[in-house]
């Protein structure tokens, strides 16, 4: 492990130390888009954002996650991107890829969710900027807007239960290994559209 890792205090640090370079990368791809240059280009965010948590949507419906993250099943936003789309007047994109099951094993769900987490954290900017658009909680950028408690908190009522899962050096590193392949999954998604 790089010295990074090794002297972060917490899973959520060492996720977000060991992911910094694909993190970096996806920010300045999305963008690069111009996603906020028209209503058009933002629906093409969209359909990205849709993809995604389509593909992680099962994740907030495992009775072991819940057990172990606060209001897990409260913090799925699929349907809130579903409805940013319709408000836009877009179809909803096709399943073409398969979608994560509900029982991935507990370190790859939590590498998982850890970057759907820190979407939403980072959704906040994302949401300043959708009303340069005319885009906001009650229209098109539903998926964007802050929790009611604050972003800051909600973030941090998850990554402090994410820290306190017992984890293994092996399943830690798996954590780390699939918020790796989130990102690089989102990518792949921010590419088909923006190509």
């Amino acid at each position: 492990m790089n010295a990074d890792l090794e002297t972060a205090d917490s899973r959520a640090q060492r996720l977000k130390a060991a992911t910094r370079a694909s993190h970096d990368a996806l920010d300045k791809r999305i963008m690069a888009g111009g996603i906020f240059a028209d209503r058009d280009r933002f629906a093409r965010f969209l359909r990205v954002q849709y993809r995604f948590h389509r593909s992680i949507d099962a994740l907030y419906a495992s009775p072991a996650l819940q057990a172990l993250l606060p209001d897990l099943a409260e913090r799925r936003r699929l349907p809130q991107v579903a409805s940013d789309l319709q408000d836009l007047g877009q179809a909803l994109p096709e399943a073409d890829i398969a979608p994560l099951p509900a029982d991935l094993p507990l370190p790859a769900a939590l590498g998982w969710l850890y970057v759907a987490e820190g979407s939403n954290l980072g959704g906040t900017v994302l949401y300043k900027l959708a009303a340069g658009l005319g885009l906001d909680r009650d229209f098109g950028a539903r998926h964007l807007a802050a929790h009611p408690d604050g972003a800051a908190r909600h973030w941090r009522a998850f990554t402090a239960a994410l820290d306190a899962v017992a984890l293994s050096p092996a399943q830690e590193q798996q954590a780390i290994d699939a918020a790796d392949d989130a990102f690089r999954s989102v990518h792949a998604h921010v590419e088909r559209e923006f190509a």
